[in-house]
């Protein structure tokens, strides 16, 4: 696999709290995925966040983290959403 089918795109959106960011890194951290971009914006109580990361060196397959990090925004109310970079980029072709 390429270093670009690695990329994969986060994005977190929902209602602010106390330790959103945090939660999602410390995942990726446990799990040897590199935040290679981020950004994120609060409006009007309403969080939003992507991220490009890099799952070179994951200590999982996609699609369990994908779950995974699904479970967690159920836990702390925000809906997390991961796709591979070429799924995305394709998606937002104009």
């Amino acid at each position: 696999m390429s270093a670009a089918n690695q990329k994969t795109i986060i994005t977190v959106l929902g209602k602010d709290s106390v330790g959103i960011i945090a939660k999602v890194c410390t995942y990726l951290a446990n799990n040897h995925i590199n935040i290679l971009d981020i950004s994120q914006t609060i409006v009007q109580d309403y969080f939003n966040m992507m991220m490009i990361v890099d799952m070179k060196d994951s200590a999982k397959p996609f699609a369990d983290c994908a779950t995974e990090l699904a479970q967690i925004g159920e836990e702390i109310g925000v809906k997390i959403r991961c796709q591979k970079e070429e799924i995305f980029d394709m998606m937002h072709r104009i």
